[in-house]
């Protein structure tokens, strides 16, 4: 005890048990923090492990006696069965003074109901199953589609087939497609935005171009039921069709089942084979205006005619919108983060299936910011068909390029829909892999060859809608000619 006290008492003893002591405090204290995390990098310092390569999944393509291609692709994830059919038509292909005519045969073939269930009676059988039935045309393409628990696939895709087959077209819900088209008009010009779009289209393509007019009033009053029984008569046959399946089925059920609600479907009339409409630039270059008092920016689309998806030569042009766009394109760092001059900015090469897209430079600035904004962008385009790219922007624009273009096929619907718009528009099978492949050759060398073979400065047109009062510089500062668009809206004949 005595010697115990002796060495509780001296004070050499006592500093190494303080030290001990604090030493696995500090210790304990430690092992109780969360981990530190490391010192914050640049998104451009960071590592990823590479994106795995695009698997297609197992799929079935047929086709039944009557014509119809038929993919089908099993998925037993989740109790669920979706279904698109597309459907060769589209509002390019509607006469002149109809326009309008294919919207409403794509909405009333759904809302109208059929020969057999109204619109209503489908709408509540659909509802109780929490599954749905949709009818849609667009440009260059019709869509029927469904959506269903696997265990309410008969009934499903029986509504499905009907609604494709024998649609009523019922007045009432052709009068109310009407009425919302009405709607549509009347609101056109509200979003100063969607007025660029429009003008811009009009002024490439024409204003009477299918891939450009626009829906009037007088165009409403022309269209009868009969037309869209006739439109759709023409157009919704077995062969004009490409029908795919993807979910949780037995694909043998399923082939039974698609043969017992379509295998006996026939044509009504005889079957053509629809004529795609070409289309030029009407308007090779120019300044084109919309005054709206009301704005404190401009908003502005400029651009000409650009190509079509088969092109050799679209993913060279595929790197070069990147190289463009996005937070570390030229156009963004330029025009945005070191002049200033843009709420939004872009430029991109918008190629389509089988006719000419557009190549659409743009954005969004401040009034007084318009004419340095319109400078700036054609500055930064005229820098790409000139002056070479440097290795770093190539690397990082095809890296960008592959690793989203994986994104595209994450799930087996994302897929089948691809597949399925390969056969429509007559592309290569390995349209996908070869696109890849092009996109990894890519060199800087190409980049400044499709810049400059379609990049067009002479060519551009340009559309600003803005406020007059505000912009200063003019727009005549850039040319003496300024035209101003007229959008006002014809009223109704009938009014």
């Amino acid at each position: 005890m005595t010697n115990l006290k002796s060495k509780s008492q001296n004070p050499k003893y006592l500093k190494w048990i303080g030290l001990l002591l604090v030493t696995m405090l500090v210790v304990v204290l430690v092992s109780r923090l969360p981990a530190i995390a490391d010192t914050p990098r640049h998104y451009d310092e960071l590592d990823f492990d590479p994106l795995p390569p695009i698997q297609l999944p197992d799929y079935t393509r047929y086709q039944l006696d009557n014509g119809m291609v038929v993919y089908l692709i099993e998925d037993h994830q989740l109790p669920l069965v979706s279904g698109t059919a597309i459907i060769r038509t589209g509002d390019r292909l509607e006469p002149a003074e109809k326009i309008g005519l294919a919207t409403m045969a794509g909405v009333v073939m759904r809302t109208g109901g059929t020969t057999e269930h109204s619109g209503n009676e489908l709408n509540v059988l659909l509802e109780e199953k929490a599954a749905s039935v949709e009818t849609s045309i667009d440009t260059s393409s019709g869509r029927a589609s469904f959506s269903a628990l696997s265990e309410d696939l008969d009934l499903v895709f029986d509504l499905f087939a009907e609604v494709i087959q024998k649609p009523a077209f019922a007045q009432a819900k052709l009068a109310l497609a009407k009425q919302q088209l009405a709607g549509q008009i009347a609101r056109r010009n509200d979003d100063p935005g969607d007025i660029a779009s429009r003008e811009f289209r009009k002024l490439i393509y024409g204003d009477t171009s299918p891939y450009a007019r626009t829906i009037e009033y007088e165009h409403l009053d022309n269209i009868s039921r009969n037309d869209l029984i006739t439109f759709s008569q023409r157009y919704v046959y077995p062969e004009n069709m490409i029908l795919g399946i993807v979910g949780d089925f037995d694909s043998e059920k399923m082939r039974s089942l698609i043969e017992e609600k379509f295998g006996s479907w026939k044509s009504t009339s005889a079957p053509t084979q629809p004529k795609v409409p070409d289309a030029s630039q009407a308007q090779l270059g120019g300044i084109f205006f919309v005054d709206q008092p009301q704005l404190t920016q401009s908003y502005i689309q400029m651009g000409h005619i650009g190509g079509k998806l088969n092109s050799p030569d679209y993913a060279a042009l595929s790197v070069l919108n990147e190289v463009m766009n996005g937070f570390g394109g030229r156009l963004f760092n330029e025009v945005r983060s070191r002049q200033g001059l843009a709420y939004s900015v872009y430029g991109v090469w918008s190629v389509r299936y089988d006719y000419p897209g557009l190549f659409i430079a743009g954005g969004q600035t401040r009034s007084e910011t318009t004419v340095p904004f319109i400078k700036s962008v054609l500055d930064e385009i005229q820098k790409l068909r000139t002056s070479p790219i440097t290795s770093e922007e190539l690397a990082k624009a095809k890296e960008s390029v592959l690793n989203s273009f994986v994104f595209n096929f994450q799930k087996p619907e994302q897929t089948l829909s691809r597949l399925m718009r390969y056969e429509y528009y007559g592309y290569p099978e390995d349209f996908i892999f070869r696109y890849q492949k092009a996109v990894t050759a890519t060199t800087i060398e190409d980049i400044q060859r499709v810049a400059e073979k379609y990049l067009k400065p002479d060519q551009i047109v340009t559309v600003v809608v803005g406020n007059a009062s505000q912009i200063k510089p003019a727009l005549t500062s850039l040319s003496e000619e300024v035209t101003v668009l007229d959008i006002t809206i014809p009223e109704p004949q009938n009014s």
